[in-house]
C-alpha cells in the first residue's frame, strides 16, 4: 500500500518541471567599491616605509654614528678637563671617604697637592717664558747666521771666489721661502679638511667606548648578546644589585664609583676584576645575589663567578665572554702526545683548563682523593683521566673496584693488580676485602725498617656510595656489616685507616661518589681526602659536604653549575693544584677522554710494565688453610705464644704467612671462635680452642653437605 507524504514546509525553490519554459534571471553588477582616500593610502605607505627593517637599520646607524661623534667629544673634553684640573683627584678623595678608606683619601689628597704645586710652578714659568723665548730666538738666529757666514768664508777660501761667502745664506733663505710656499698651498685645504679629521677622531673615541644608547648599537654588542665589561657597567650592575648600603655609597661617590674597582684584566675566556666594597657592605651580600649581578652584567648566572680573595671587604668577579663556557676546551695532552709519561712524585696530571684558559694540572703525590657530583655529570671520566695519567708511571700499582659495573674501567684489565666490577652486595664484599687487604699492606709497610721506599699503591673505588649503603653482614661469629658509617662497618673502617696513615707509606685512597648525603658519604670519610672535587650538585648543603665549609664560604658553588650543560666542569679544593692567591677553590673544565682513547693510553702504560696479572675477585678459598696450619704449628703444647705461632707459620709457608702480623692471626682466630688470650703476661694461642674450632667447622661442613 502506498502512502502519500505531505510536506508541511513549502520549498523555497520548488523544482521546475522539465517541460517548463526556461527563465533567464539578470543579476545586476555589484556597486563599485568606494575609492580609498589619497591621505589614507599615503599614510599606509609612510607607515610601511617607516616600520621597514631597512629603515630601522638606517635610523639606528645614523643615530649611532651621530652619537659616537657627540659623546666622543664629551669624552675628550672630560679627559682634557681632568688633565688640566684636579677634578680627578677630588673624585677619588670623595670616593675613598665614602668607602671609609681614610688612608686612600689621604694619599689622593697628597697627590692633589703635588699636582697643584706643579701646575703653579708651570704657570709662574709662563710669566718669564716670552722674554726667554725672545732671547732664545735672537741668540739662535745670530748663531745660525754666524755659522752660515763662517761656512761661506771657508768655502770662499777653498774656491777663491768671494761670492761664495753668501752662498749658504742664499740657500737658507731659498729653503725658507720654499717652506712658506708649501704652507700657503696646504693651508687652505687643511682648513677645510681639518674639522672633518677632528670629527673623525671624536667618532673613533665614541665608537671604541660604545658611547650610544643600547638600541642604536650593533647587534653583536647589544645587551643580551654580551656587551663588553667596562668599569661603568660593573659599577651600574653593583648599584642595581638591591643592596641599599652599596647603592647609597655608590651615589655618594658621584661619578667615581669605579674607584671601587681594581684593573679589569683579561682572564682566559673572560675578564676578572677585584671590587673593594664600601663600609657597611659584606661580601656575602654580593655572593648571595649572583644571579641578579650576572643579569645586570647581561650574562647568564653560570657565566659569573664570585670568590673572596685575601683582601678585606673585597670580592673577585670573573665574567665570561658571552657563550664562551659552552665551547669545548679541546683534547687532553694524554691523547695528543704519545710520548707523555708520568711522575708520581714530582709531576702533575694535565686535568683540563681553569676559567682563565690556563692549564689545570693536579699533583697526586701522597693525596687522598674524593670526586662527587650528581649522576651522569662526568665523574667517572674525570676520575679515570687522573688514573690514566698516573698509569704512565710504571712504579704505580692499582687496586680498583667499580661498583657500577658498566665497563668504564675495562681498559685497566692487565694493568691493575685487582679489578672488581659489579653493583651487587657480593661485589661490595669483594671490594671491602680488597680495601682491607690494602690496610694490611699499609700496616706491613709501616712496620718496615726506617728509610724503606715503597711503590705507590692507589686504592680506587668508583661509585663508593654503593659500599656505604650496602646492607650485607658477615657470616659466622663476625656479624659486622660491610656498609654503614659506624665503627663496626668494615668498608668505612678500612677507608678510615688508610686515610689516617696511608699517605706516609704511599697507600692512597681514591673514591668517586654520587649525590652525596651523610648516609652515603660519611663526614669522617669525606674530610679525610686531601683533594676534594665536585661536579654539579643540587643544593648548597651538598656542596658543603663535597668541598667543606671553608671552600663554600670562599665562593665555591658546585650547586650553581648546570646539570647536563656543565658536564665535566668541577670545583676543586686542594693544595695540589694552583689556586689564585686568597681563593680556597678553583673551577676546572676537564678534558674528555673517551673509551677508545683511554684504551690506547693504557696500552702504552702496559708496554712500560713487564706484565700484570689482574685478579677479578678476592679468592677466599686459598690453597692453604690458616686454621688447620695454626693447629699444626701449635702441636701438642697446651698453649703457644702468638709470637712463636707467627714464626712457625712463616717457616711452614713463607709465601702465605711471611707478611702476617698479630692482627692477621687474631682475625683468623676470632672468626673461628678461638681467640688468643693473655697468660702469664703474654698473648698465647690455646691448642684446645683451635682443635674445638676445627671440629665445629668440620661438623658444620658435614651437615651442610648432607
Amino acid at each position: 500500500m502506498s502512502e502519500n507524504v505531505v510536506h508541511l514546509h513549502k520549498p523555497t525553490d520548488p523544482p521546475t518541471p522539465d517541460t517548463a519554459p526556461t527563465v533567464l534571471t539578470v543579476v545586476p553588477d555589484a556597486p563599485p567599491a568606494r575609492p580609498v582616500p589619497l591621505w589614507v593610502r599615503s599614510g599606509h605607505a609612510v607607515k610601511s616605509v617607516a616600520t621597514h627593517e631597512t629603515t630601522r637599520a638606517i635610523v639606528r646607524a645614523a643615530a649611532r654614528h651621530g652619537l659616537y661623534t657627540f659623546n666622543g667629544g664629551r669624552i675628550v673634553a672630560r679627559r682634557a678637563w681632568d688633565g688640566r684640573t684636579g677634578s680627578r683627584y677630588e673624585r677619588m678623595i670623595r670616593a675613598a671617604e665614602a668607602a671609609g678608606n681614610l688612608e686612600a683619601a689621604e694619599e689622593w689628597e697628597e697627590r692633589l697637592q703635588r699636582f697643584r704645586a706643579a701646575r703653579h710652578h708651570r704657570r709662574m714659568d709662563l710669566l718669564h717664558s716670552p722674554v726667554d723665548a725672545a732671547k732664545g730666538v735672537v741668540v739662535g738666529a745670530g748663531m745660525s747666521i754666524g755659522a752660515l757666514v763662517a761656512l761661506g768664508v771657508v768655502m770662499a777660501i777653498n774656491t777663491g771666489h768671494v761670492g761664495d761667502v753668501k752662498t749658504q745664506l742664499s740657500a737658507t733663505v731659498d729653503f725658507i721661502a720654499l717652506l712658506i710656499r708649501i704652507v700657503q698651498i696646504v693651508w687652505g685645504p687643511a682648513l677645510s679638511i681639518g674639522p672633518f679629521l677632528a670629527l673623525l677622531a671624536l667618532w673613533s673615541v665614541g665608537r671604541k667606548q660604545h658611547a650610544a644608547p643600547n638600541w642604536a648599537l650593533p647587534a653583536n654588542v647589544r645587551s643580551g648578546e654580551g656587551e663588553p665589561i667596562t668599569p661603568s657597567i660593573v659599577v651600574k650592575a653593583l648599584r642595581d644589585l638591591g643592596v641599599p648600603a652599596l647603592a647609597r655609597a655608590i651615589k655618594e661617590m658621584g661619578d667615581a664609583g669605579a674607584s671601587m674597582l681594581g684593573p679589569i684584566t683579561i682572564a682566559g675566556c673572560g675578564v676578572e676584576v677585584d671590587v673593594t666594597l664600601p663600609s657597611g657592605v659584606s661580601t656575602n651580600e654580593v655572593q648571595g645575589k649572583r644571579r641578579k649581578l650576572a643579569e645586570n652584567l647581561t650574562r647568564h648566572e653560570h657565566e659569573v663567578f664570585i670568590t673572596i680573595p685575601q683582601a678585606a671587604r673585597t670580592v673577585r668577579l670573573w665574567v665570561a665572554d658571552s657563550g664562551a663556557l659552552d665551547e669545548p676546551i679541546g683534547p687532553s695532552p694524554l691523547v695528543t702526545d704519545d710520548t707523555m709519561t708520568a711522575d708520581y712524585t714530582r709531576g702533575k696530571a694535565p686535568w683540563g683548563q681553569d676559567l682563565r684558559g690556563d692549564v689545570a694540572a693536579l699533583s697526586l703525590y701522597q693525596r687522598h682523593l674524593l670526586i662527587t657530583g650528581l649522576s651522569n655529570q662526568g665523574k667517572t671520566v674525570a676520575l679515570r683521566s687522573l688514573a690514566l695519567w698516573l698509569s704512565l708511571d710504571k712504579s704505580v700499582q692499582f687496586l680498583m673496584g667499580d661498583l657500577k659495573g658498566a665497563g668504564d674501567w675495562n681498559m685497566f684489565d692487565g694493568l691493575a693488580t685487582t679489578l672488581i666490577q659489579g653493583p651487587t652486595d657480593e661485589h661490595v664484599i669483594q671490594v671491602t676485602e680488597m680495601v682491607e687487604g690494602a690496610v694490611d699492606e699499609m700496616n706491613r709497610r709501616l712496620q718496615a725498617p726506617p728509610g724503606t721506599v715503597f711503590p705507590p699503591l692507589i686504592v680506587l673505588v668508583d661509585e663508593a656510595q654503593v659500599a656505604f649503603m650496602c646492607p650485607a653482614k658477615g657470616t659466622g661469629k663476625d656479624k659486622r656489616p660491610y656498609g654503614g658509617a659506624k665503627a663496626d662497618s668494615r668498608y668505612f673502617m678500612a677507608v678510615r685507616k688508610i686515610h689516617n696513615q696511608g699517605r706516609a707509606v704511599n697507600v692512597l685512597m681514591w673514591q668517586g661518589t654520587q649525590d652525596p648525603t651523610n648516609e652515603n658519604l660519611p663526614k669522617l670519610v669525606r674530610e679525610g681526602a686531601h683533594t676534594r672535587a665536585s661536579l654539579a650538585l643540587g643544593t648548597e648543603s651538598q656542596a658543603r659536604m663535597a668541598l667543606g665549609d671553608k671552600a663554600v664560604d670562599g665562593g665555591a658553588a658546585p650547586n650553581l653549575l648546570r646539570p647536563g650543560l656543565d658536564r665535566g666542569t668541577l670545583v676543586v679544593a686542594s693544595d695540589g693544584i694552583s689556586i689564585p692567591a686568597g681563593q680556597s677553590s678553583i673551577t676546572v673544565r676537564t678534558h674528555y677522554i673517551d673509551d677508545d682513547a683511554a684504551t690506547a693510553i693504557t696500552d702504552r702504560a702496559k708496554a712500560l710494565r713487564d706484565g700484570v696479572t689482574t685478579l677479578h675477585a678476592i679468592d677466599r678459598s686459598a690453597e692453604h688453610d690458616p686454621l688447620a696450619d695454626i693447629a699444626v704449628v701449635v702441636g701438642d703444647a697446651p698453649r703457644v705464644r702468638t709470637k712463636d705461632v707467627l714464626a712457625r707459620l712463616s717457616a711452614r709457608n713463607s709465601g702465605a704467612y711471611g707478611d702476617w702480623s698479630f692482627l692477621d692471626l687474631k682475625r683468623v682466630l676470632d672468626d673461628a671462635d678461638a681467640s688468643p688470650y693473655k697468660s702469664d703476661g703474654v698473648m698465647v694461642v690455646s691448642r684446645d680452642r683451635v682443635a674445638r674450632a676445627l671440629a665445629n667447622r668440620d661438623g658444620e661442613g658435614s651437615a651442610s653437605a648432607e
